[in-house]
């Protein structure tokens, strides 16, 4: 049977098999089945078309090391092969053996022609674990930095600045935990029934009230090689900030130019974090907590009540009262004696239910009466972002975070990048107004109401791309390049 042949229960155009399938028909599909599903998948290679033009031309420049006589698979296919796996959220290699790798169907017309590739078969997951093992991890980070800079270089998130400033939230997760030691790299953990063995991953991710966080920049946690148990009660671990130390660097290299405003939680309200923050021109906004720095706390305390007059309320949309207090000038000097000045924020919401909570920011911006509700709402309270919209959503809706994908650790950071660009595909399909056109196209004002829950849309994704072939014009970088798709509303 032709790899590319449609299931047979699916008559094209007439009902004729003779002129069924892609061979008589390239763009078949059961016109009365098709409905908004494809339109879905016809909006995805449109969006990923419309904002990355060259990516065919960036997926060429991966370094390939496989023989070539051996060579079966296009890295350009098994790359898109990969991002698939979790832009489709299928959440393991064994998923994707299962649910995508289907050759009756029409997943191998539909990434042929996503991947400009002529693959007469469909890959095993063993087939794109070695390709990564020939590539490497550091050509997909490489890879993920393109397409963020060609979002911020066609302005597609100017909408989202801050003050002139991406908010831009610094934050780690765990990536992989083990009873045994996974690698010479793991960090170790003791715990009252044994050593767990951990691999955490620093995050810097472009975040818009929209919701989308964006995958900037990663720094993995990690210790270096050779190190024991024994070893790590005489030295120091690995840590969050030492991985900051690492990451603000790179991150300033790579978008030197770029304006940010860093969110981060009370570990970072630090004069180790002040010190890269004005080494590199970079405004933040800080989580305060009394337990970080008490003697701080106490002193923002007392002159709170000195300044009564510092004080402003505001509703939230949802009933909810917020009562804003300042310092405009805090002093504050850290453990290597540098003297710092910042401003400092309490917030102290009310919901309509009695539920009472008090949130605190530090931040080297100017805190007066006309900035100060803009700076906890557009800033500090923006940083939720990157643990509901980033981490949670990476962990818990299919693309699997967590999951082991490869007991090799250079495989596995690969896996990583490969889950960020799949990621950054889908919010941008979720999140562009193409998306929305078809919701109100079915009668519904949001996304959300055209599928019931956002993980419904990259199941319905898969079943596109596995039952419907789609036209050359749905492929055309031309045609995508004169959409208009926005980002700015959710």
């Amino acid at each position: 049977m032709d790899s590319r042949a449609p299931s047979p229960q699916k008559a094209g155009p007439g009902n004729d098999p003779a002129n069924s399938g892609p061979d008589q028909n390239p763009c078949y599909r059961p016109a009365a089945q098709a409905g908004k599903v494809v339109a879905l998948g016809t909006t995805f290679l449109k969006t990923v078309r419309h904002f990355f033009p060259e990516f065919t031309a960036w997926l060429d420049q991966l370094p390939d090391t496989r023989y070539t006589p051996l060579i079966d698979y296009h890295q350009r296919f098994l790359a898109w092969w990969g991002i698939l796996l979790f832009g489709l959220g299928l959440g393991s290699r064994r998923a994707v053996d299962q649910d995508l790798r289907d050759s009756e169907c029409a997943v191998l017309d539909n990434i042929n022609r996503l991947a400009a590739t002529d693959q007469e078969s469909l890959p095993v997951s063993k087939t794109l674990d070695h390709f990564l093992g020939h590539v490497g991890y550091e050509p997909f980070a490489r890879l993920r930095y393109l397409c963020m800079q060609r979002l911020l270089r066609m302005k597609a998130l100017d909408d989202f600045r801050f003050k002139g400033d991406f908010v831009v939230a610094v934050d780690g997760t765990g990536l992989m935990s083990f009873s045994h030691r996974h690698c010479p790299h793991c960090l170790t953990q003791k715990h009252a029934t044994g050593t767990v063995y951990l691999h955490p991953v620093l995050e810097a991710k472009l975040l818009s009230y929209t919701g989308l966080a964006l995958s900037l920049a990663s720094e993995f946690i990690e210790n270096p090689p050779g190190s024991t148990v024994e070893d790590y009660q005489k030295i120091k671990q690995d840590c969050e900030l030492k991985a900051f130390d690492r990451l603000a660097p790179a991150l300033k290299e790579a978008f030197p130019q770029l304006r940010l405003c860093l969110s981060a939680d009370s570990l970072y309200g630090c004069g180790r974090f002040f010190a890269i923050c004005q080494q590199h021109r970079w405004h933040f906004v800080v989580t305060f907590k009394e337990g970080r720095t008490p003697d701080l706390w106490r002193e923002f305390a007392s002159l709170l009540t000195l300044q009564p007059q510092s004080r402003q309320e505001a509703a939230l949309p949802d009933g909810t009262q917020q009562c804003f207090r300042w310092i405009e000038r805090l002093e504050y000097t850290d453990s290597e004696k540098r003297s710092w000045t910042l401003g400092a924020i309490l917030c102290e919401e009310t919901t309509p239910t009695g539920q009472r909570t008090t949130y605190a920011w530090l931040t080297n911006l100017a805190v007066n009466r006309q900035t100060v509700i803009p700076l906890a709402n557009g800033a500090g309270r923006l940083r939720s972002k990157i643990e509901n919209e980033g981490f949670n959503v990476q962990k818990n809706s299919g693309l699997n975070l967590e999951h082991v994908f490869s007991q090799q650790w250079d495989h596995a950071k690969a896996y990583y990048y490969l889950l960020q660009i799949g990621h950054l595909l889908m919010q941008l399909l979720t999140h562009g107004s193409l998306h929305r056109a078809l919701a109100k196209q079915y009668g519904q004002n949001t996304v959300l109401g055209l599928w019931g829950a956002l993980k419904k849309i990259p199941q319905r994704l898969l079943e596109a791309l596995r039952y419907y072939y789609f036209c050359e014009t749905d492929f055309d970088v031309e045609l995508a390049g004169k959409c208009h798709i926005a980002l700015d509303s959710s």
